[in-house]
């Protein structure tokens, strides 16, 4: 008999994303394209098509636009029955595509949004984790008030209380809240979780830890009980062109990625993409310098794709992890 795959729950604020057409500024845009998005959400939709089984859990408004959220995330096998309908608006996220040394611009139109006022009594997480294996949360939910970070601590009670595994994005956003409101919150969070998620930047900005990755890497595991923590590695002159590696530091020791030079379609995703090929490798007994390459290759091939979504098959990055090269046309 196949082996029984474990449920992956995301609990996060959904969006609607308006990019200004091409590479016009905000300034220039007489026109935006529509899409849906949220941190924890492109994790879902990505391990779906990986073959993860995915739900989100989350809070939308009861009108048209918080229905073609759900649908967006339907479309791809992601499970929506723990999206409550409820509040009065969609938080909005709008993107300006950068090019060669202008950086991309994005601007969050989030306050009052359906998730950033729920009531953490809204979640029944005995019901909601029950038959999970797996519950993914990320630094934007408690940035977005006392609901959602009350939410996200209920959660992290239920699956630590009962084994669930857990993976922590950092996902620190300095739109949405300062470094020392961050510092405050974020370190009883991840003490104890699976897998933590984030850059050396973010050890050293938000939990005073200093080195180079793989140290930095090593006394985060160290300082906070992780078992796993996974980072990105990035360096580039041009937006549109970066070189990537990634690093998995665990109890086998640390292992870092081969370099990929990618010239971006988007790179917004990207990160999250890299939690769902890493959840994806752990769920599925990788370990070590396998698992990372995974990951690694799952999040050089979002980059080519526009929107938020890491719309590969396992195949396609095992392909690309297996030989670091791609190109061909398929006939």
């Amino acid at each position: 008999m196949p082996k029984k795959v474990p449920r992956v729950v995301v609990f996060g604020e959904l969006m609607l994303r308006l990019d200004a057409a091409g590479f016009n500024r905000f300034v220039q845009a007489e026109n935006f394209t529509a899409r849906y998005t949220g941190a924890e959400a492109n994790v879902a939709v990505g391990l779906s098509r990986l073959g993860i089984p995915a739900a989100v859990v989350s809070r939308v408004p009861e009108h048209e636009l918080g229905q073609a959220c759900i649908d967006a995330l339907r479309r791809y096998g992601v499970d929506t029955e723990f999206v409550l309908r409820g509040g009065e608006r969609l938080g909005v996220l709008y993107v300006e595509t950068g090019h060669s040394q202008r950086p991309s611009r994005i601007i969050y139109d989030r306050a009052h949004s359906a998730f950033s006022t729920l009531k953490p009594a809204e979640f029944h997480w005995p019901e909601i984790l029950g038959s999970a294996g797996w519950l993914h949360l990320s630094g934007t939910a408690p940035a977005l008030g006392a609901g959602p970070r009350a939410a996200q601590a209920a959660a992290l009670r239920f699956a630590r209380k009962h084994r669930v595994k857990v993976s922590y994005d950092c996902n620190y956003r300095s739109l949405l809240w300062s470094v020392a409101a961050a510092r405050r919150v974020l370190p009883g969070l991840i003490e104890g979780i699976d897998l933590f998620l984030g850059t050396p930047h973010d050890a050293k900005t938000l939990f005073g830890i200093r080195g180079d990755p793989a140290s930095c890497a090593q006394s985060l595991r160290e300082k906070f009980s992780i078992r796993h923590v996974a980072f990105t590695l990035r360096e580039g002159e041009h937006f549109n062109v970066n070189r990537l590696q990634c690093l998995l530091a665990g109890p086998d020791g640390v292992h870092q990625s081969r370099e990929y030079e990618i010239h971006i379609v988007d790179r917004i995703g990207a990160g999250d993409a890299f939690a769902a090929g890493m959840i994806h490798s752990l769920i599925n007994g990788r370990a070590g310098a396998e698992a990372v390459e995974f990951a690694a290759a799952a999040c050089c091939l979002k980059q080519s794709i526009p929107g938020d979504f890491a719309l590969v098959s396992a195949a396609e990055v095992e392909e690309l992890a297996a030989t670091g090269n791609s190109g061909r046309i398929r006939r």
